[in-house]
């Protein structure tokens, strides 16, 4: 009787500790805080790699985009991306906009940054190509005088549905206060796959759309794909695409002329095991992958 009341006990105590396992999420911090591994740079002319001017840096833990070694923007629209692409996740970070525009910036480009989520990834862009085609969480600074809100999408290349109706706009604008100054701010995209997308800023869901597409020309209903820089043989090449699903790709810390920081920026992927058997089940998973599931060996 105490022998099987011991078993019983060491059962319900090995389902409790699986249970709390598959719930506790797997955050990956993918930004160490002390160098730039595992990130790749592309800036609009310029090689592959090439940190013109120091403008991508670390400095007490944070990720700076900074400008000061810049006599002139000059239309060197940048970017930093993750090595790693992913279809069903949450990345989140905390922002800051910090001092004054460089000179150059266009002046809509004033406390203007963003991070690109689904996108073609670094090594793919050409030479000259300003933003790569991907979905942009767009985070703007406040001006200290009226509502400016952040969390918006920008759609370069891509497009997207709200509400049941495709909106071909460029820009997207959420509905988030404005943030003046040089506070911190954090920040979430939910991403799934091509079916949702949620924009969170400090908590709160400020946009959501879905039915995420490759389309709609690079800068909305005009159609304005000078402003990619790219070779025609490119442009077409992305045209023949419109209406594909994006489900996938990679991330990106943007640079286009406003010093901003970036810092404690996390994934959590939610593409995994879903089988309650295998050792790697998370009951957080919303995409199933069979392939990625392990489980305990049997004793011969």
């Amino acid at each position: 009787m105490k022998k099987s009341s011991f078993m019983l006990l060491l059962l319900i105590s090995n389902l409790t500790f699986a249970q709390k396992r598959a719930k506790t999420k797997d955050w990956i911090s993918i930004f160490n805080g002390k160098d730039l591994s595992g990130w790749d740079i592309k800036i609009s002319g310029q090689p592959l790699n090439d940190n013109y001017k120091n403008t991508f840096r670390i400095e007490d833990g944070m990720m700076r985009i900074k400008y000061d070694q810049y006599q002139n923007f000059d239309e060197k629209y940048g970017h930093i991306y993750y090595k790693k692409p992913y279809s069903y996740y949450i990345v989140r970070f905390i922002y800051r906009f910090n001092g004054n525009q460089t000179p150059g910036g266009a002046i809509w480009n004033n406390r203007n940054s963003g991070i690109m989520v689904h996108s073609q990834s670094a090594q793919s862009l050409t030479f000259e190509q300003t933003f790569p085609i991907s979905l942009e969480m767009q985070l703007l600074g406040g001006l200290g005088k009226g509502e400016r809100h952040t969390g918006n999408l920008c759609s370069p290349g891509t497009q997207a549905y709200m509400q049941g109706s495709l909106r071909p706009a460029h820009c997207l604008e959420s509905d988030s206060k404005t943030y003046d100054g040089d506070q911190w701010v954090s920040a979430e995209a939910i991403v799934l796959g091509d079916s949702v997308v949620h924009h969170v800023i400090n908590g709160d869901t400020v946009l959501t759309y879905n039915k995420t597409q490759i389309g709609g020309g690079f800068v909305g209903g005009k159609q304005d794909w000078e402003v990619a820089k790219m070779d025609k043989a490119t442009i077409e090449a992305w045209k023949k695409k419109d209406g594909t699903a994006l489900k996938s790709g990679y991330i990106a810390l943007q640079a286009e002329s406003h010093p901003i920081d970036f810092k404690n920026i996390e994934v959590l992927n939610l593409e995994g095991c879903t089988d309650p058997q295998a050792l790697n089940y998370k009951s957080y998973f919303v995409k199933a992958n069979k392939s990625a599931c392990r489980y305990k060996k049997r004793k011969v």
